[in-house]
């Protein structure tokens, strides 16, 4: 599990500079005043994405590192020392056991499972990550529509051009 998060982590780093590339250089090819508002909108989905994808890679890393501590076998092992958050000592008094761990992908997290059949996060993953990612990838959508929609509206109004003359 733990290569495979570094693989995703590597994936989105690399969709992350290909999209701020994109961004970059679809502004600055002929400057924002002459782009135009659709190739300003698309350039700042393709910011905003990236954005996301570089957060969504922050947010991994700390989930890695938590799943690398947690295949960390040996002495003292089980619970996973990721899923020791506090409190977890009075829930095993009172007879609940974790029994297992695992990662969630949206939201981004570390999940711990206890033998009543509820699950926690455990909080690897800071709490700006994920309303981060969500914002991003809204602001990038919207952006995008936009720039639909925008340039339906232009491509609408090109024939009324031609025929008033």
């Amino acid at each position: 599990m733990f290569l495979l998060l570094l693989l995703f982590v590597v994936v989105a780093v690399i969709i992350a500079f290909a999209l701020c590339g994109h961004g970059v250089g679809a502004l600055s090819d002929r400057g924002i005043r002459h782009t135009g508002a659709p190739g300003v909108l698309r350039a700042l989905a393709a910011l905003a994405g990236a954005g996301a994808c570089a957060l969504y890679a922050w947010g991994l890393l700390g989930v890695a590192g938590a799943v690398m501590e947690a295949e960390d076998g040996g002495t003292d092992s089980s619970p996973a020392w990721a899923c020791r958050t506090p409190g977890w000592a009075e829930r095993h008094q009172r007879g609940i056991e974790i029994v297992d761990h695992g990662v969630s992908f949206l939201p981004l997290g570390f999940v711990c499972e206890t033998s009543d059949g509820g699950s926690y996060d455990t909080g690897d993953v800071p709490s700006y990550v994920n309303p981060g990612v969500l914002g991003l990838a809204l602001a990038a959508a919207g952006c995008v529509v936009g720039a639909g929609c925008v340039s339906e509206l232009r491509a609408r109004a090109e024939p009324r051009k031609g025929t008033a003359g």
